[in-house]
């Protein structure tokens, strides 16, 4: 099977942004750029097999289709759904965070 092209929305694409800054701001360069390397590797392995993501927080969101993919060797989670034609990523956003406060907006 073909793989599907993994479009991160804006949110996403600001979510990475944020913890790339952050690392760089602790000077934590290779932190960084192991962060990096890893969503990569999440975004490959998702656009591969997108139903091999959890539907955890679809349920506990109330957000039908939700499905998530952690890092390896990172706290962070990637949220996405899956598309016909492509897998539309919403948020990359740290395990710790208040999930529900952050998808209870209309954000996504």
């Amino acid at each position: 099977m073909k793989a599907k092209p993994v479009i991160p929305r804006a949110l996403a694409k600001q979510d990475v942004e944020e913890t790339v800054g952050y690392y760089l701001s602790v000077e934590a360069e290779q932190a960084a750029l192991g962060f990096i390397d890893a969503l990569e590797q999440a975004y490959t392995h998702i656009g591969r097999h997108p139903a091999t993501g959890a539907s955890r927080y679809a349920h506990e969101l109330d957000l039908p289709g939700l499905r998530s993919w952690s890092l390896k060797r990172y706290p962070h989670i990637v949220f996405y759904v899956e598309r016909d034609d492509h897998v539309d990523v919403w948020r990359v956003l740290h395990g710790a965070r208040d999930l529900p406060a952050v998808f209870g907006g209309d954000e996504h």
